[in-house]
Order: structure tokens, then C-alpha cells, then sequence
């Protein structure tokens, strides 16, 4: 027995004919044009990928700076020797040792982790905790560093960690549903183009995307075209 289609799918697919394939600018526009929820959704970008997560050396991880924010306020909390230089900075939290007895005790009041490099030492300690969370730092995605208040700004102003999961599969925050199209279009190529350049090296000459999508939290997702991504 066919599954209805629900109240809001059918909705959106007034909107836009959602079995075909648009270009990011075009996607960016179906899902703005897409009846709201009552809330502000959250619009992340999809991806497929042409991976085995079983191999170290395909692991697929990285960051993004979005030319538009996030939309999120982002609290950041920073292990360090000097809190009081990441408090001026920025951070919502600082400290070292009762920052770690803190979130060791299921703390967990924050959405990203910095570590200076000297503190990780210590920082391991929690990290049974924050590793299954995706929130220990770590030097890959810039969240282990001497810099301190640089990284703050560039997190606090929309610089988005993406990590593959254990399906191949991985989503990057764009962006609201409130942002305009415009917006979401460049978020979204700005991550498309961070998700290439974060293709391992092991995967040369072998095409990395499968397939791509933007959605919004409550909406049905908007296939983008992979053409131009076909060979990167």
C-alpha cells in the first residue's frame, strides 16, 4: 500500500518539481520559497560520498567560513592556561582544570571546544566525553591552537567543522530558513567548495560526490545537479 504523501511534502512539491536536479542557485531558491515552520529551521547541505569509512586514509573532515554566518549563536569554550585572554576574546568559557572537572561532571552547555596546543595533554582526559558528541578539539578542523582569540572570532562569526559519519554520508550547516536566497546560495557553495577540497588524497581520480541535497529541517530535500562536481 502506497504512504501518502504528508500535508507539508505536498506543499513544497507545489513549489518546485522535487525529482529533478537544480544548481545550487536554483536549489537555494526552492528551499526558500518552501512553506515555514514555526520556527526558524535550520538549512544544511547533504552530500553522498564516494567513500569507504572503514579506511583511515578516506576519512573526511574539514571546516568552512560562511560568507554569511551561520545563523546560530555558537558558544565556545576554550581549555587553557590564560582564561582570562579567551574571556576578553570572546570564549563563553575558559580554564583548564575546572573547565575539565566541569564537563567531565556532564557539562555540556557549549557547541564547539578549543584547546591551545599545550592544554590537549590535559584535554584527553575528558575526551570519552566530548569525542562521541563530535566536540573534542582537534587539529584538523583548527580547533587546536596557539590562536586563540583568532579562532574564537572566525567560529563566533560562522566557521562551520563538518565530519563524515559512518555511512559516507555528510551535512554542513548553510544557514535559517530566514536567510534570503541569495545567502543560502553562496553558504552552500562555500561548503560544496570546503567538502572538495577536503577530498582525501587517496581518492584521486575516482569521483568523490554522489549525490548532493539542500534541505531545511522540516522540508523535503532539493536535489543539486553533481555535474560540476563530477570531476573534482
Amino acid at each position: 500500500m502506497a504512504v501518502k504523501p504528508s500535508k507539508r511534502y505536498r506543499a513544497a512539491a507545489a513549489v518546485a518539481d522535487l525529482t529533478k536536479a537544480y544548481s545550487v542557485k536554483e536549489a537555494a531558491e526552492v528551499v526558500a520559497k518552501f512553506p515555514a515552520a514555526k520556527f526558524n529551521e535550520t538549512v544544511e547541505v547533504y552530500a553522498r560520498l564516494n567513500v569507504d569509512p572503514k579506511q583511515s586514509d578516506q576519512m573526511v573532515r574539514g571546516t568552512v567560513s560562511l560568507p554569511n554566518g551561520s545563523g546560530k549563536t555558537i558558544r565556545v569554550i576554550v581549555f587553557t592556561e590564560n582564561p582570562a585572554a579567551a574571556l576578553e576574546a570572546g570564549a563563553d568559557a575558559a580554564g583548564l582544570n575546572d573547565l575539565i572537572d566541569k564537563v567531565s561532571g556532564g557539562w555540556m552547555d557549549f557547541d564547539v571546544a578549543i584547546s591551545t596546543v599545550s592544554a590537549m595533554k590535559d584535554v584527553r582526559k575528558v575526551a570519552r566525553v566530548l569525542g562521541p558528541r563530535g566536540l573534542m578539539p582537534n587539529p584538523k578542523s583548527g580547533t587546536v591552537t596557539d590562536d586563540v582569540a583568532k579562532t574564537i572570532k572566525e567560529v563566533k562569526a560562522g566557521r562551520v567543522e563538518f565530519k563524515m559519519d559512518k555511512t559516507a554520508n555528510i551535512a554542513i550547516i548553510v544557514g535559517k530558513k530566514s536567510f534570503t536566497a541569495e545567502q543560502l546560495q553562496q553558504n552552500a557553495e562555500a561548503a560544496i567548495a570546503a567538502l572538495v577540497k577536503a577530498k582525501p588524497d587517496a581518492l584521486r581520480g575516482v569521483q568523490f560526490i554522489k549525490s548532493l541535497t539542500l534541505a531545511s529541517t522540516m522540508s523535503p530535500g532539493v536535489k543539486v545537479d553533481i555535474k560540476p562536481y563530477a570531476a573534482l
